[in-house]
């Protein structure tokens, strides 16, 4: 049996923490409620008519709140536009965020920077269009904007917008991105099709799914790169190793039970559904109400008060249900055509180094051109900024045409 370190760590990984700081709701509008995660948030996120069959498809925008503005941006709005469910393929509505940088638009239009925000809940009050974002992540959107780059940041399906999110459907994030990409850029648009995919955490494998489906499901869109902090590959064989039986590791209380309650949730949302009743414990399924409409950090305080831990989160058939949705948590082995830019901070507790580079090695046995740096000193969030040094120049290089090899031949023993 594995050790219960490693098990934090995959586990960790799995949730691939993101960060973010949840405001309170700006708008005092009559909630609307479709499901036990939505509601609270203004008739903007509703779309009260057919959705469009075709992905990408910009329905709505409105002007967000001066306190959501971020430095560097002369136009931020919040956006509506259809895409396809990770689940089954039907179409969804997603909203999200758009910034258009200040000065002049260059000659045909704005680059793009499509960017992945980190774990921040499932309900819709938790969507960062909607809730606003962390001080981190506002100064990485901000020193994009500064590069002259537009950003839009996609709450992904279902977060602000009607249905349950699936949290461990890794397709939903991969379509969230790309379609929030082609929803503002077309003829006429002030935005080129010159797209780098940017993702922390979540976003992380967001990006990379994005990066792996454009070619079939976007060829339309010109998709330059993809830049990837945080972003660890889920040990899913620790997982299926279980068996069916809780892992021995330790009991203390431990927040990443709010996201052991987060899966359950996208569980039992599945289009075969598994009960909470059969996945939690009975410690846990009291708690599970306020995974319904608590955002991450909030609920991490909740399971604490609660005494929870991972150890006793989770049913063994739980643990059976989680791994049977191993194909679903990470992003796909083949497909990269563009090069990839991965950072990793030495000091991560929330995803580990170690599975970082089992990402890396992922891609690079795919045949990926993948770049993967390394910060000493810097964890889960400090690297994320960080890493502008080095993913900026990245990105400068792709819009200008330049080779951007990979380094994973430097690391051939990584591919044994």
């Amino acid at each position: 049996m594995f050790s219960g370190n490693k098990y934090r760590k995959a586990l960790v990984a799995l949730a691939l923490m993101g960060g973010a700081f949840i405001a309170p709701g700006c708008s005092t509008a009559e909630p609307v409620r479709f499901d036990v995660t939505d509601g609270r948030v203004s008739d903007f996120y509703v779309l009260n008519e057919e959705i469009p069959t075709t992905p990408g498809v910009l329905l709505r925008q409105e002007k967000l709140p001066e306190p959501f503005m971020i430095p560097g941006a002369a136009k931020a709005e919040r956006i509506l536009y259809s895409s396809a469910s990770g689940v089954d393929k039907t179409p969804v509505t997603v909203s999200g965020a758009l910034f258009v940088p200040e000065g002049d638009m260059p000659e045909g239009g704005w680059p793009v920077i499509s960017f992945g925000h980190g774990t921040v809940g499932i309900a819709d009050i938790c969507a960062p269009s909607w809730a606003g974002r962390s001080w981190r992540d506002v100064a990485y959107i901000s020193r994009w904007l500064s590069e002259g780059f537009a950003v839009v940041a996609s709450d992904y399906q279902g977060i602000g917008t009607p249905g349950r999110h699936p949290y461990i459907d890794g397709l939903s994030g991969g379509y969230s991105i790309i379609d929030a990409a082609r929803a503002i850029i077309g003829e006429g648009t002030d935005f080129s099709n010159q797209v780098v995919f940017v993702g922390q955490s979540q976003g992380g494998p967001a990006v990379l799914t994005a990066s792996a489906l454009a070619g079939d499901y976007a060829p339309d869109l010109n998709v330059l790169g993809t830049v990837a902090t945080g972003a660890a590959l889920i040990d899913v064989s620790l997982i299926a190793d279980i068996g069916g039986t809780r892992p021995e590791i330790e009991d203390e209380p431990d927040p990443v039970s709010a996201v052991l309650l987060y899966m359950a949730l996208a569980l039992d949302g599945l289009p075969e559904p598994v009960s909470p009743e059969t996945t939690l414990t009975e410690k846990a399924l009291p708690v599970l109400e306020l995974a319904k409409f608590h955002c991450v950090y909030a609920l991490e305080y909740d399971t604490l008060m609660a005494d929870l831990s991972m150890k006793d989160t989770l049913t063994p058939e739980g643990w059976k249900a989680l791994a049977a949705q191993r194909d679903t948590l990470v992003p796909p082995p083949t497909g990269y055509t563009t090069p990839i830019f991965l950072g990793t901070g030495d000091m991560d507790i929330d995803a580990a180094p170690e599975l970082q580079e089992a990402m890396y090695d992922m891609l690079c046995a795919g045949g990926a051109a993948v770049q993967h740096h390394i910060y000493k000193g810097f964890d889960h969030s400090t690297a994320v900024n960080e890493s502008l040094k080095d993913s900026v120049p990245f990105v400068r290089r792709l819009m200008q045409g330049e080779p951007e090899p990979g380094t994973c031949k430097a690391r051939p023993a990584s591919l044994d």
